[in-house]
């Protein structure tokens, strides 16, 4: 029966007959609020609305500290609503959801259940099947053959103990064989996305495999609901036709008019016009009513527009966009509590239920998970990733609600029957997780070949270029591969910068025509200067929205589209710079990580992570920092990094020093950290200036500025710092820096297993070093310093090594506050670029009385977040506001010798 449009005709049509206004003195005139009445029912539907969307948030956020799928709390929210728990509260279902107002409810439901079908429509990209078509199809149909069998099998005792004789088997047989056969592909992305598989090999085969099983179990239920509203075998013929013949009208004729539609309004260039929208929402609508009145069901109709929007041009993305967050917040937790309203656990009272019960949980997972087992397996893949392929086709989740609910409307499943059905759906859905958490850990993990889900790159993404990099020496110690990390288009303007100044266009050619010109006098000079390349690398964060998880699915579209990547690529052509472009959709968890690997497997040499503030404006750059200051200072140049000390830990700025730290901890490579702080990269500054303590990363910086004097155009200033009394009573102990994870981690000097400290932020924990190890970090400054700053020319020295170290002035300083003495000598250059290690490993003196006078004096005390992420150094240069930018290296190894 077309159930869904007579209740649009029924309460349409009682609203109307209204004659009279009541209640217009409300809660004044001592009306009671939550009574209902059919001739204003909005009062009593909003406090409703309001409990549901109350009680299914406050369970999501209980269980997706687990990492079940939000469905899960929705259908649990609806549960607890309904008779099984809160329903046996005296008067409480009496008066929250009387009899009279769940009409009402059902229909704002149904409306939102047509509207997400549409969505998922939207969602399933077939060519998606086109990817290991083979594979998915032979996981799915098996699949689904084998758990419609075994559907079969348990309807027989299922029917003779529950169902009523006037219910025809066949139609029993058939509901329970597609609720058995379905799985949820809606839930299914959802969680790959939550346990971070969509990169990989299973999350591929899966997605594929749950597009198949999502298309041919709707073709089913439509079947299975034509067979059961038709009067005889003849009119469900007819209306199996009639189905059949309009779903080959909307693929072709109408799918090909919409996309020329959506060409024609520019929809597919600049996102969907309020043109479009409006003749796509009459469609979707129009589709639905059709598939209702012919005996089918609204939602197959809906299923079927979602289907024809064009996918050219992220369109169905952006379409998904306008639509997920009221389907997703109102309408799918009202839809799960008319669910909840209609199943009482309280029926599953006697042992033979449970017993049935428990049957039917056994064997619907035994039928996916071995059919889907087997057939991977046969298909190539190991038993561990076998096993997780049939433990991710188990999941339920809402598809097989949606059938239960049909089922039960056209009273083929007595309520005792679909109480234990929607307990299964739970239990199998709840056991997803933790299942696959087990059988595929992340160090088990495979990641997906050429054209996976969340990673993609333009070229060979998949190559392993780790052992084709250039070896750096001694005397020529240049990088030539960098991985450019781009998340903000803030953040352009500082890497283009970033980017041209470690590999300017004229380098190389520079380099070459001094060989030439030394050819001739020196040809035992045979100094090969290596290929410079650059991996541009676009971080994009996936959350659990369905139109991020179509994004992950479009990521080979995407890294042709994206603005991001299109500048940059255009920045490497107009400068000779051989580029490569990568696109990551990651969740934010796993975004340090991904940068780590990703300049692992390219190979990179150095690592570039943006820092901007644009709000912020350095003043007071003339001031002579040795002399006193007011202690008043009301400019802070960190409220624009952290919003203020009052709120750190909130802004955006400040999650991102937490992604930079985590990048720090994780990284296996060298990382040059460019901030930014008006937001223009370096503008006119041609000098460097690089205060030089001492320690692994101070001797990076070091050669890092010998690397950008190749460039004729700059000139740089390097000063070896040192204390020449000891100004407090406390030397810094030599030390390592580690980050504070979630869990502790190991030291790598120590088994020391650092304690997981209260706050938002990671802590900076700095580990001993013995005797020997600062005696040796102490040599390698010594050795390094004299190689550069004693540099003799001679017959074997490079010529590119001796015209860098021409534009470099090198000198000593001692202080007793050397801080302030650097400060004071970078800003006798204007403008300026500072060069500056992260952090003082492995040196003998401490910094921290100095640095928290130099914040006491700007006004900025409370700041320990950006000390901890970018050293005290860099932060005294950030607080004086004297350089036009900061760079901050850090060496990946720690070793001395």
């Amino acid at each position: 029966m077309p159930d869904f449009s007579n209740a649009v005709i029924g309460i349409v049509s009682g609203l109307w007959k209204r004659a009279t206004v009541t209640g217009q003195g409300g809660l004044l005139s001592g009306v009671d609020p939550s009574s209902f009445t059919t001739a204003d029912p909005l009062r009593l539907w909003i406090i409703q609305m309001g409990i549901i969307i109350m009680m299914s948030q406050l369970l999501s956020l209980a269980l997706g500290k687990i990492r079940q799928p939000k469905v899960i709390a929705e259908v649990l929210g609806g549960i607890l609503l309904g008779p099984t728990a809160m329903g046996r509260i005296p008067g409480f279902t009496q008066h929250i959801f009387p009899s009279q107002s769940v009409s009402y409810l059902s229909l704002v439901a149904n409306i939102g259940l047509c509207l997400f079908l549409f969505i998922v429509g939207l969602e399933i990209d077939l060519s998606t099947i086109k990817r290991s078509v083979r594979k998915s199809l032979f996981i799915a149909l098996s699949a689904m053959a084998l758990s419609f069998g075994l559907g079969v099998a348990i309807s027989i005792p299922l029917y003779h103990n529950f169902i009523p004789p006037s219910v025809k088997y066949t139609y029993f047989m058939l509901f329970i064989g597609v609720s058995f056969s379905i799985t949820a592909f809606p839930v299914l992305c959802r969680i790959l996305t939550a346990l971070k598989l969509l990169d990989t090999t299973v999350g591929v085969v899966v997605l594929s495999a749950g597009v198949c099983n999502d298309v041919v179990g709707w073709c089913l239920l439509a079947l299975t609901v034509a067979l059961v509203n038709a009067t005889s075998g003849l009119t469900a013929l007819w209306i199996l036709l009639t189905c059949a013949g309009f779903t080959a009208f909307l693929m072709w004729p109408v799918r090909v008019a919409l996309l020329r539609f959506a060409r024609f309004t520019g929809s597919t260039e600049n996102g969907p016009t309020m043109f479009f929208m409006t003749v796509t929402i009459l469609i979707f609508w129009s589709c639905s009513f059709f598939t209702d009145i012919v005996g089918v069901n609204a939602i197959f109709g809906a299923f079927l527009a979602g289907l024809i929007v064009p996918r050219e041009g992220g369109l169905a993305i952006a379409l998904t966009e306008k639509l997920e967050d009221m389907v997703s917040v109102i309408f799918l937790p009202l839809y799960f509590t008319i669910s909840g309203l209609n199943t009482n656990l309280g029926l599953l009272n006697d042992g033979i239920t449970w017993g049935f019960t428990f049957a039917i949980i056994c064997m619907d997972f035994a039928g996916k998970f071995t059919a889907c087992t087997i057939t991977s397996r046969i298909t190539g893949m190991s038993w561990r990733e076998s096993g997780t392929v049939g433990s991710l086709m188990t999941c339920k989740g809402l598809v097989e609600l949606i059938v239960l609910n049909i089922g039960l409307a056209a009273n083929i499943l007595t309520p005792r029957v679909f109480s234990m059905f929607v307990f299964e759906a739970l239990v199998l859905t709840f056991m997803t997780t933790p299942l696959v958490s087990v059988l595929y850990p992340p160090k088990r993990r495979v990641r997906a070949t050429a054209g996976g889900v969340s990673r993609a790159s333009m070229g060979d993404p998949d190559e392993d270029k780790s052992d084709s990099v250039s070896p750096m020496t001694d005397d020529q110690p240049w990088r030539s591969r960098f991985t450019v990390v781009l998340d903000k288009s803030d953040h352009m303007s500082g890497m283009l910068v970033a980017t041209q100044l470690v590999c300017p266009p004229s380098l190389k050619s520079s380099f070459v025509a001094t060989l030439r010109s030394n050819a001739s006098t020196r040809t035992s000079d045979k100094v090969k200067m290596p290929e410079i390349s650059v991996d541009a690398l676009r971080l994009v964060e996936l959350s659990d929205r369905t139109s991020d998880v179509m994004k992950s699915s479009a990521v080979d579209t995407l890294i042709r589209t994206d603005p991001l990547l299109s500048v940059f690529r255009t920045f490497g052509e107009l400068n000779d710079i051989p580029v490569s472009l990568s696109l990551s959709m990651v969740p934010y968890d796993d975004m340090a990580g991904t940068v780590a690997d990703h300049a692992i497997r390219y190979g990179s040499q150095l690592l570039l992570l943006p820092w901007l503030s644009p709000s912020s404006n350095f003043s007071n750059t003339s001031e002579d920092l040795s002399g006193s200051h007011s202690p008043k200072i009301e400019h802070n140049p960190f409220e624009a990094f952290f919003g203020g000390s009052k709120h750190a830990g909130k802004s955006a700025a400040a999650i991102h020093s937490h992604f930079v730290r985590r990048v720090f901890a994780e990284s296996k490579t060298d990382v040059a950290l460019f901030i930014d702080p008006a937001g223009t990269g370096t503008g006119s500054a041609r000098h460097i200036f690089c205060p030089f303590f001492g320690g692994p990363d101070d001797r990076l910086a070091l050669e890092f500025v010998v690397q950008l004097c190749a460039n004729p155009r700059i000139s740089a200033t390097v000063v070896r710092m040192s204390k020449s009394r000891a100004s407090s009573g406390a030397v810094e102990r030599p030390s390592l820096v580690h980050l504070e994870e979630k869990a502790s981690i190991e030291m790598l000097d120590s088994g020391y297993q650092m304690p997981i400290l209260p706050n938002t932020y990671p802590d900076t924990f700095y580990g001993q070093a013995n005797t020997e190890t600062h005696f040796q970090s102490e040599t390698a400054n010594n050795v390094l310093w004299g190689r550069y700053a004693n540099f003799q020319l001679s017959n074997d020295t490079p010529p590119s090594l001796s015209a860098a170290l021409s534009r470099i002035k090198f000198s000593d300083h001692s202080s007793p506050l050397p801080l302030h003495s650097a400060i004071h000598l970078a800003s006798a250059h204007k403008p300026v670029l500072v060069v500056v290690g992260r952090s003082r490993r492995l040196a003998g003196e401490n910094h921290t009385s100095e640095l928290q006078k130099i914040l006491e004096e700007r006004g900025c005390l409370g700041q320990d977040v950006i000390r901890k992420t970018i050293g005290d150094p860099a932060t005294a240069f950030v607080t004086s506001g004297c350089a036009t930018a900061v760079v901050v290296l850090q060496a990946l190894n720690v070793d001395t010798d």
